[in-house]
């Protein structure tokens, strides 16, 4: 194995500069392997127990679904399907491949399939997204040899999605004998059909992938160039800065764009962006839950509000690489994210003007609520004051924040949503407005019937208008301040290749290690 040098916490990263760069002639690795950090720890490496979004790059090499993403057009494609036919409006023919096979050895079958499905369907088994599965899935049945039928409850455009992205395909009899979440994902090894195999999951420390040899040649994510990935789980990035620079990992992922300025001028360091489908945004509440006698009750407050905010400069100065300015609730790359609504430029006048129309012409005082990215919150922060409001940032650990908001007691909060690489407008105003989740702070029932009609809508057009509609309406009632799309920064020892994605999800099969 290569050799590795380890660097400790307590090291500054100015302190181990001059040493790092003595330790980076880096070879093209002997060993053929990456070394990947993570800042979050898994707490499983089943896809079907975890929401994290490092469980969702892992599962991408260690599990398939039926479908997949392309990562050049985010389309949903089959995968372990091999094709698949619209009966109706709400039953759907999947016909499995013949050539996959397990970790184990052993072919996947369409009674594979079949129990996957079940199991997530059964409420017992408490899988992180089968009341999402429950919702638009009555049953599954094998039909033929090789072919499965999915009996929806009603029409459902997104189907393809949630078994692309949120079922991987266990192999029959996987979780017999367990009792729900507590015990379903623990003490079972774990048994993909995906390019990479997992040899080692030490919690909260490293994961060690290995490429799976018989890994079915048709499929987009064939013959990997890496044998082996680790993932090592390093919580400060100043620790990761060090261990880039010293040859302890390959490649830091979201990396912010100052430290991304100052590290990738370095020897031995490369810098690459990507786009992102995560966008920022700031919700107001509409519907007074926090207080019925609110100011952002009135839409002339919440225009106000969307007129005070700078976001050009802070996606520009800020943000800054692939970001641009969001003006509608969706990412401009989602199906569906197509308004004519009203946009809200930058206008601080007349957002003092909206406010003494409202009856505040001496502003008002509030709290600001935000988890992430401390700096742009208090841009935010800087611009509401300018414009005569009286502005506290409570600025919080995610785990507080969200008790918080899933309480209703925000009147203003700054946040950040990535549609789990989902290019579909259901992911990001269909999730933050629906009827049934507690991200919608409006009180709008016709707002969320559109977009559940949406939902429940499988031609294409209809979904359009409809989304238009919902948009339109959340521009007008000026909901939300939508700021701006994320970009990507990657740091790379040199001489990895990384194509950077379109959505955010890094697909690390498609890494290698050229000549040097």
């Amino acid at each position: 194995m290569r050799i590795r040098t380890l660097v400790q916490s307590g090291i500054h990263l100015l302190g181990v500069v001059i040493s790092s760069l003595s330790l980076c002639a880096y070879a093209s690795p002997k060993d053929n392997s990456l070394v990947v950090a993570f800042s979050t720890p898994l707490t499983t490496v089943d896809r079907l127990y975890s929401i994290q979004r490092e469980g969702l790059i892992l599962s991408r090499l260690t599990d398939d679904g039926l479908f997949y993403v392309n990562p050049d057009t985010l389309e949903f494609e089959p995968l372990a399907a091999e094709s698949y036919q619209w009966i109706n409006d709400t039953q759907l023919d999947i016909k499995v491949r013949n050539d996959v096979r397990f970790h184990d050895g052993s072919p996947l079958t369409a009674d594979d399939v079949v129990y996957t499905f079940e199991w997530v369907l059964d409420e017992a088994s408490e899988t992180s997204r089968g009341p999402v599965i429950r919702s638009w899935l009555e049953s599954v049945e094998k039909t033929d040899t090789d072919t499965v039928r999915f009996n929806l409850h009603l029409p459902y455009p997104m189907a393809l999605r949630d078994m692309a992205i949120s079922i991987p395909i266990r192999k029959a009899g996987t979780y017999d004998g367990t009792r729900g979440r507590e015990n379903a994902a623990e003490d079972i090894p774990l048994n993909g059909i995906g390019p990479y195999k997992l040899k080692e999951f030490r919690a909260g420390r490293e994961i060690v992938l290995e490429r799976f040899d018989n890994y079915y040649q048709a499929s987009p994510k064939a013959n990997p160039a890496i044998d082996t990935i680790v993932f090592r789980v390093i919580p400060d990035q100043g620790t990761q800065q060090a261990e880039l620079l010293s040859g302890g990992i390959d490649l830091m992922m979201d990396v912010p764009p100052d430290v991304a300025d100052n590290i990738s001028h370095l020897p031995g360091v490369r810098r690459k962006e990507g786009n992102d489908i995560r966008i920022g945004y700031i919700t107001l509440d509409a519907a007074g839950y926090s207080n019925p006698d609110s100011p952002f009750t009135n839409v002339k407050v919440r225009q106000a509000i969307n007129h005070a905010i700078n976001r050009e400069e802070i996606t520009r100065y800020l943000v800054r690489g692939s970001a641009e300015v969001v003006h509608f609730a969706c990412h401009p790359r989602q199906f569906g994210c197509d308004s004519d609504g009203p946009r809200y430029p930058y206008d601080p006048q007349k957002a003092k003007a909206l406010l003494a129309e409202a009856g505040y012409p001496d502003g008002f005082s509030f709290n600001l609520w935000a988890y992430r990215e401390k700096i742009i919150a208090e841009a935010v922060v800087s611009n509401l004051r300018a414009i005569g409001l009286d502005v506290d940032l409570r600025f919080v650990k995610l785990n507080v924040f969200s008790k918080v908001r899933n309480d209703r007691n925000m009147e203003t909060f700054f946040a950040s949503y990535g549609s789990g690489g989902t290019a579909d407008a259901s992911a990001s105003a269909g999730v933050h407005f629906a009827s049934n989740t507690a991200r919608n702070f409006t009180k709008d029932e016709e707002l969320a019937e559109t977009l559940l009609a949406a939902e429940q809508t499988i031609n294409p057009d209809e979904r359009k208008r409809l989304y238009r509609n919902a948009l339109n309406r959340i521009a007008e009632q000026a909901y939300w301040v939508p700021m701006f799309s994320y970009s990507q920064n990657y740091l790379l020892a040199p001489g990895l290749e990384f194509p950077v994605p379109n959505d955010g999800v890094p697909r690390f099969w498609q890494a290698s290690w050229s000549e040097q």
